[in-house]
């Protein structure tokens, strides 16, 4: 037995270890071509080489994955750690390490369970990050005049639209074609709503007002696009206000606590987005009839009040022709009071200046004064002569030469001092005396009558030559003199029955006159 065993295993053909792998390679993939394994995913990593590497396991076994690079990025699900998927592919070795693994062409989320564990934790982790903040929401504009619109191009939801958009209100629509499911459907969303807001005022195309993002209804796994984390933040990040009306009343996606308006159904969405314009027309007219009808009770009232106040008002002509009356009367007693007043200052100008000495009298005395001065100057003047010669008439009686020219000189220099003094003296006291005297002859000039007389006033005095200060004080037939400014002129005082009646004065010229002072 054991001689065949021998010859037996002496007959196998020798293999290398390559060969042996080789075989062992096509052998795993032909049995495993295709194959679908459920389980959890362990440490996924991705290389700088944008390959995909991580690890199914479930309670008793552990298998290795990768994903290539020109896969991985057309997943549908990126994979995280403990997610529960099914992944599609098949089995292969890799001989460098005596292993076997799956390559995945495709990944799927274990069950509708496994999707909403894993569209829970999403919510949670973008809300944490405040992109659901009801402060970052932005009010929708009432009436806007370019409206954008991501949804397929093909689907019913573009026509149900379109249709409401034009029974409520026609705007001008922009269509960003976008697919709403399967692969790279999360891309071309989020691409559309980032085109949308780049779009520049000055552009040739118009930056819309208003972005609705729109689908129909679907199964959750057909609605995962609008759970994805990019379509999510390009929906937050938008700058234009954005409503999102994907699936039915009943379907909630992220996208809706992200957007600024969710709406449950895309004909809710354009119904959102516009008013009703027969509404609006109608509420325009009924609009104007009120304010006609407020402007036509408002002027009625104030034509009302207009007229009770016309009749307080009374006659204007009366009114005016009142008024007139009373200037009249008002400039009477002020040009009465205005001679009054006159005559009140002229007569105090003449007592004034009957009280003022006459300007002989002041030279008079002055003149008295300064020959006073002058005869006490002369004899303090002699005496001090007197004084000298005595003195000098003793020194000579002493006989003694030389003190007596020393005296001499001494009191010829005291007699030279005291002249001077003396012409200094006198000359101080005749210029403040000349001083004193120009003052009192310019108030004498200033207080003196004729310069009133200069100003158009007259001087009226009885043959005395004493003024006559009031009417009453005259008599008919009295003679007065009456001095003006360059001459005197009698004048005989009329009869008084012409005296007392009134004057009515005429209207003078404005000539406007100097005051008195």
């Amino acid at each position: 037995m054991q001689d065949r065993l021998t010859e037996h295993f002496d007959n196998l053909p020798e293999l290398s270890v390559s060969d042996l792998s080789h075989r062992i390679r096509r052998t795993i993939e032909s049995a495993f071509e295709v194959v679908r394994v459920r389980g959890e995913i362990s440490r996924p990593s991705k290389a700088a080489s944008g390959h995909l590497y991580l690890t199914l396991k479930d309670q008793r076994a552990v298998l290795d994955g990768v994903c290539w690079r020109g896969t991985a990025h057309r997943l549908s699900i990126q994979p995280e750690e403990g997610m529960e998927v099914v992944c599609i592919g098949k089995i292969t070795t890799y001989q460098g390490r005596s292993k076997y693994q799956l390559v995945i062409e495709q990944i799927e989320l274990a069950g509708e369970g496994a999707l909403l564990k894993l569209l829970e934790d999403r919510r949670k982790r973008l809300e944490a990050e405040g992109l659901f903040e009801e402060s970052r929401k932005r009010p929708l504009p009432y009436l806007p005049t370019v409206i954008g619109v991501v949804t397929s191009p093909t689907g019913a939801v573009i026509r149900d639209i379109l249709h409401r958009f034009s029974d409520r209100f026609p705007r001008h629509i922009l269509v960003w074609p976008a697919k709403v499911q399967g692969e790279g459907a999360k891309d071309q969303i989020a691409a559309a709503i980032k085109g949308f807001n780049e779009i520049k005022h000055e552009s040739d195309v118009p930056r819309p007002d208003l972005l609705i993002v729109a689908r129909g209804g679907g199964s959750l796994e057909d609605l995962w696009a609008f759970n994805e984390e990019e379509v999510v933040r390009a929906v937050a990040a938008s700058e234009i206000p954005l409503i999102t009306a994907v699936g039915h009343e009943t379907d909630t996606t992220l996208v809706d606590f992200a957007s600024d308006h969710r709406a449950p159904t895309p004909t809710a969405a354009a119904e959102i987005a516009v008013p009703v314009r027969s509404d609006l027309v109608a509420q325009i007219i009924d609009n104007e009839e009120r304010l006609l009808n407020a402007v036509h009770r408002f002027m009625g009232e104030t034509n009302i009040r207009l007229d009770g106040l016309t009749r307080g008002l009374g006659d204007p002509r009366a009114q005016i022709d009142s008024r007139a009356q009373t200037i009249d009367y008002l400039d009477q007693r002020l040009f009465a009071g205005m001679k009054r007043n006159l005559d009140r200052h002229v007569l105090t100008v003449l007592q004034l200046a009957d009280r003022l000495p006459k300007p002989e009298t002041q030279l008079a005395n002055m003149s008295g004064a300064l020959a006073l001065v002058e005869q006490r100057l002369e004899t303090a003047h002699g005496q001090r002569l007197d004084q000298a010669t005595t003195h000098l008439d003793h020194l000579v009686d002493r006989s003694r030469p030389e003190p007596i020219l020393h005296s001499m000189e001494r009191v010829a220099a005291n007699l030279k001092r005291t002249n001077s003094q003396f012409e200094v003296a006198v000359n101080r006291t005749i210029a403040d005396l000349q001083t004193s005297l120009a003052g009192l002859e310019r108030l004498l000039e200033a207080n003196s009558f004729e310069r009133t007389l200069d100003r158009g006033f007259v001087l009226v005095r009885d043959q005395t030559g004493s003024p006559i200060m009031r009417a009453k004080e005259t008599s008919p037939g009295q003679i007065v003199d009456l001095k003006f400014r360059d001459d005197d002129v009698e004048a005989i005082i009329g009869p008084s029955d012409k005296r007392s009646t009134p004057r009515v004065r005429k209207s003078e010229p404005n000539i406007k006159q100097d005051s008195l002072f």
